[in-house]
């Protein structure tokens, strides 16, 4: 924060509750906590706090909460306002120089901060370092805006941001499922200046939003050689006889005190229609082209296509007219899908080596995208999303059978790598799904249960049938 920032703060310290909040509401806050999915065990941090508006909704739903703030001022009236609370630490500090560790918070948040800081990335990047991998940090604020008075009045060094920058900062800071969306709010003021006239001189309404995001956790490497594990063992997540329409897909996996049973949700015509080996080969959660509606002559794209059974069910589905792609980031899995193509004669698919978050395939190239619970896999899920957008022709779809929590996970079984190629550790909350979804482009949203369910964590997860459009 600049000199000037913090010399504002000083003199209003003792007024900037009645200040604030013509600014903003309670509505800015519940937004901001909304997109943290916070649990009780973590420990957050409120980044240039001031009196303590966020810290108040955070201290009933976390274990710890340090507030933090350049002005001495403005701590003292914090302290009056959170007397109530015992897990509130207060830090005198400057935001760029956080008195954290690294990796060693939960959640960041940084209410109408950042326009006070003359660097918003340096200022990010710190944030982003004291959070564990898999940490959130959430900043609200102001959207661009032009009006310099009110800069000049508050002591801002920023007229707002704009909402692609705030993406782009993020991605540099080694953030991912970036989210930037609407508070529902607007920041409003009135300037005294005497040499504004006029209502649409002196006065500003301001829309507010909310930027969340996740710090990376590297996990690809794990997931990849599990597969291929499993791919060059011939062994399956199931058995044959599981395969049948809502019948249990194996055991079910058990994480700590978690119990998971998957389905695939195949009915045994369609498991005659596809190579006896990959109908017997399938580690899916459901059944995406239940839903799909293929028809004759449409490309269709499976990501994180495996052993290929959703690839040759749909290449039978679009007919010799059409054409699927397959894409999977395990060499032995492509070789098992591709053995079983030539052996049974499948001429209408093509299997490529590739990762979810950097598909090998040409910009609006295919009609339809199915994917049977892979996405889940991937640390950066927004960046599946936007590569599925590129690649769908305008008004194509996205049909993926995935699984997603009702909640977000403890943090035991979000580190657990073997965890995450169990298809579970790595399910985020089904809104947040969703909000990704719609980040990337896509409208018409719809979702559904199917039959994998269970608990793990103490958290309900369960497997959702999401369908998504390309708008034309």
């Amino acid at each position: 924060m600049t000199d000037a920032s913090s010399n504002y703060f000083d003199r209003v310290a003792h007024q900037w509750d009645e200040i604030s909040a013509g600014y903003f509401g309670p509505a800015v806050r519940e937004t901001a906590i909304a997109k943290a999915y916070l649990r009780p065990e973590m420990i957050a941090a409120d980044i240039g706090a001031g009196t303590g508006f966020m810290a108040a909704g955070l201290a009933p739903l976390v274990a710890r909460v340090h507030l933090v703030d350049g002005s001495a001022a403005m701590l003292d009236t914090a302290r009056q306002n959170l007397a109530a609370y015992r897990n509130v630490e207060y830090h005198l500090a400057d935001g760029s120089r956080l008195p954290f560790a690294d990796e060693s918070l939960d959640a960041v948040f940084a209410n109408m901060y950042l326009h006070h800081t003359s660097d918003p990335l340096a200022a990010i990047h710190e944030m982003v370092r004291v959070l564990r991998p898999g940490g959130r940090l959430i900043i609200t604020d102001m959207d661009e805006h032009p009006y310099p008075w009110l800069k000049e009045e508050m002591a801002d060094v920023w007229q707002g941001f704009n909402r692609d920058q705030m993406r782009e900062w993020y991605r540099q800071a080694g953030l991912v499922n970036i989210v930037v969306d609407c508070t529902g709010q607007n920041c409003c003021a009135i300037s005294d200046h005497p040499d504004l006239r006029g209502a649409e001189e002196s006065s500003a309404s301001i829309s507010v939003f909310v930027a969340s995001a996740t710090r990376r956790r590297p996990v690809r490497d794990a997931v990849r050689d599990n597969y291929a594990a499993l791919a060059r063992s011939g062994s399956n997540c199931c058995g044959s006889s599981s395969l049948i329409e809502n019948a249990s897909c194996c055991a079910p996996a058990k994480m700590d005190t978690s119990e998971i049973t998957f389905v695939v949700e195949y009915s045994q015509e369609e498991l005659s229609e596809a190579p006896a080996e990959a109908a017997e080969f399938t580690l899916g959660c459901g059944n995406p082209l239940a839903l799909a509606g293929l028809q004759a002559g449409e490309t269709v794209l499976d990501i994180g296509s495996g052993g290929g059974l959703d690839a040759f069910l749909a290449a039978r589905k679009v007919g010799p007219g059409g054409w699927v792609i397959g894409v999977d980031m395990t060499p032995s899995m492509l070789d098992r899908a591709r053995a079983a193509a030539e052996r049974s004669g499948i001429s209408n698919v093509e299997f490529r080596q590739g990762y979810a978050e950097a598909l090998p395939v040409e910009s609006n190239a295919v009609d339809v995208i199915l994917s049977n619970c892979v996405i889940n896999l991937s640390e950066d899920k927004g960046q599946v999303f936007r590569e599925a957008y590129r690649v769908l022709r305008p008004g194509g779809r996205l049909e993926v059978s995935d699984v997603v929590a009702a909640a977000a996970l403890p943090a035991s079984l979000q580190e657990n790598t073997a965890e995450w190629a169990e298809c579970v550790s790595g399910a985020l909350p089904e809104a947040e799904y969703l909000d990704l979804l719609a980040q990337a482009g896509f409208t018409k949203i719809t979702v559904r249960r199917s039959a994998s369910l269970g608990r793990a964590g103490g958290v309900s997860v369960y497997s959702a049938l999401v369908a998504a459009y390309k708008p034309i």
